[in-house]
């Protein structure tokens, strides 16, 4: 029971977004009835193969998971649904979590390298012009 409140407190905090001042379902957790908390799905909305295929490829590197894939949805709709089972020992949330951070973290990093590189480029330059006078 306890396992059940924590869970659904975890989950209660990725389900909505706010956008334009009011509040949007950016995420739906799907549980088909009778099954446990390691086999989840979840549907994330006003999303495409750039994230379903970077996050599925974060997730998969955990060793707890057993499964991890996704599907569009009809080309008109931007939403992805992806599709989490462990091996048993963790629930589908907790991977799903994990792999949004560590993806946010990849993302952070790759964007810290890119402004520093520009930075030095500029900096390149303005001291190749500062020579040339």
């Amino acid at each position: 029971m306890e396992d059940d409140q924590e869970l659904e407190r975890k989950m209660s905090g990725l389900k909505t977004s706010k956008a334009e001042g009011e509040r949007k379902t950016a995420l739906e957790i799907v549980q088909a009835a009778g099954t446990d908390g390691h086999c989840g799905a979840f549907v994330l909305h006003e999303e495409d193969h750039n994230l379903g295929n970077s996050l599925c490829y974060v997730i998969m590197k955990n060793l707890e998971v057993e499964f991890c894939g996704y599907t569009t949805t009809y080309p008109s709709e931007s939403k992805i649904n992806l599709r989490i089972q462990t091996r048993g020992g963790l629930p589908a949330v907790e991977p799903f979590q994990r792999g949004l951070n560590e993806l946010m973290n990849v993302c952070q990093r790759v964007l810290d390298k890119f402004e520093a590189s520009i930075k030095e480029y500029k900096d390149q330059k303005a001291s190749r012009n500062e020579s040339t006078f």
